[in-house]
């Protein structure tokens, strides 16, 4: 008879199929960056990670097949083809930093399935060993991607730069004028062709138009974030110069370095003030790299919005009536599907269950705005 004991400890064997998709997922990538990447000592580094993966991936495979369900011929998944895109597409660097996010990740979810796991079952001890070691390759990557100073990286959840404006930009442009376009067919019994062009332009531009402003001043406040700490710190290192020395030997000691050679360290620094401040706001404030331009971010932003605002009005530039009704629904339901599944670059989550995510929004987003308008006309008609 199985007890309930025995029913817990079986091991899940959808799990263990996911980690290894996952971690062959990995070394097919860092086979491509290691192929891509021209700098021979960074290039060999992606070779031995890739290496490293196929080990790891290796450990799912047996256990998967110590419990009769081997995992079969690898294929990259559509995600891992979507990742390499971006890479050949964008360069090395973009990849990197979406594989640290993958690192940071998997140290997440093994240590909790370490955690959850009942002890002597199959995966628990093996899950240990795998968030130590991506926990090495999330450090690893950080100092690659020039980011290895700030602590460690599974902890961090940053923005994805360029490509995370460009993705959520689209998506807000795309959901808010569906709902809007929406809305008018609702409302309009007659007239509606002409409403929705006019309602539809109207909201590409209000919603290119705030997206563009929103990222313009996010940038622009926190570059006068930035420069007032900066200022700060000078005027700290003017005016207390002995206790900001003290700070940055005690950060340098932090690091692993000796009291006696962290404190003459900093000393050497403290007779170069500029010096001093570079490394104080790289060290303590974590300000070492370039912010944002906020004019940069308005553009990207702004375009990226009024491209997906555009779709679902587009139809109705050339077709009228139902045709152009159904068209736009279409285009903008297949977008929402498209960009849930580019969201999960960021996300981690699968495409599919990421694009039906957005599917179910843009459809509910559709019925509300539909239903709201039709409300809201036959209030002030009454």
């Amino acid at each position: 008879m199985t007890t309930s004991v025995e029913i817990e400890r079986k091991p899940d064997l959808g799990t263990f199929q996911e980690h290894w998709q996952d971690e062959s997922d990995a070394s097919y990538l860092y086979g491509i960056l290691a192929k891509l990447e021209p700098d021979p000592k960074r290039a060999s580094v992606f070779a031995r990670l890739s290496d490293i993966e196929t080990q790891h991936a290796a450990i799912w495979a047996r256990l998967l097949s110590d419990a009769g369900r081997p995992p079969g011929a690898f294929r990259p998944s559509a995600r891992a083809r979507m990742l390499e895109f971006l890479g050949r597409r964008f360069g090395t660097g973009s990849l990197v930093s979406l594989l640290l996010r993958e690192e940071g990740r998997e140290v997440r979810e093994y240590l909790t399935m370490h955690r959850d796991t009942p002890h002597e079952t199959a995966g628990r001890a093996e899950a240990l060993q795998l968030a130590k070691e991506s926990a090495e390759h999330a450090t690893e990557l950080a100092h690659l991607a020039g980011v290895g100073d700030r602590g460690e990286p599974w902890h961090r959840v940053e923005s994805g730069g360029f490509l995370r404006n460009v993705v959520y930009g689209f998506n807000d442009g795309l959901t808010a004028n569906f709902g809007l376009v929406a809305g008018v067919l609702g409302a309009t019994a007659t007239q509606q062709h002409e409403a929705v062009v006019v309602a539809g332009v109207a909201g590409v531009i209000a919603d290119a138009l705030s997206m563009g402003s929103s990222g313009y001043l996010a940038a622009k406040s926190e570059q006068e974030v930035h420069a007032h700490e900066i200022a700060m710190e000078r005027d700290e290192i003017a005016y207390m110069p002995e206790l900001e020395r003290d700070e940055l030997a005690l950060i340098y000691e932090t690091k692993g370095m000796r009291p006696e050679a962290a404190r003459a360290l900093a000393s050497e620094a403290l007779k170069d003030p500029e010096r001093m401040l570079q490394e104080k706001i790289q060290a303590e404030l974590g300000l070492g790299g370039e912010s944002a331009s906020p004019m940069r971010e308005a553009w990207i932003t702004g375009t990226a919005t009024a491209v997906g605002a555009l779709l679902p009005v587009l139809p109705f530039f050339f077709l009228r009536g139902m045709p152009a009704i159904v068209s736009s629904f279409v285009v903008a339901m297949a977008m929402h599907f498209l960009v849930g599944a580019a969201r999960s670059v960021f996300t981690g989550r699968g495409i599919v269950r990421s694009g039906m995510d957005m599917f179910v929004v843009g459809l509910g987003v559709a019925v509300v705005g539909y239903f709201a308008g039709d409300w809201v006309a036959g209030w002030l008609a009454a």
